[in-house]
């Protein structure tokens, strides 16, 4: 497994609706995760920052976020 591979906001949503599918279907989170090919602890902390987002509001939050490194940077004139 590739450590610190980066994921697109577009892709963790998708990821995270992969596995809830599996739940569903009756299988574990455990196993759920192992089929996405991410650890539990990352689909829980995704689940916390992305959970119930569509793919186009998980895209505009992540955008949202780096306006929002840069507007403080310019705010603290470390620009």
């Amino acid at each position: 497994m590739a450590r610190g591979r980066k994921h697109t906001p577009e892709q963790v949503v998708n990821l995270l609706r992969q596995i809830e599918v599996a739940v569903a279907n009756g299988k574990t989170t455990a196993q759920g995760c192992k089929e996405a090919e991410i650890t539990e602890q990352t689909y829980y902390r995704w689940r916390k920052e992305y959970g119930g987002l569509q793919v186009d509001q998980a895209r505009r939050l992540k955008e949202l976020e780096q306006e929002n490194v840069v507007l403080k940077d310019i705010a603290s004139g470390n620009f």
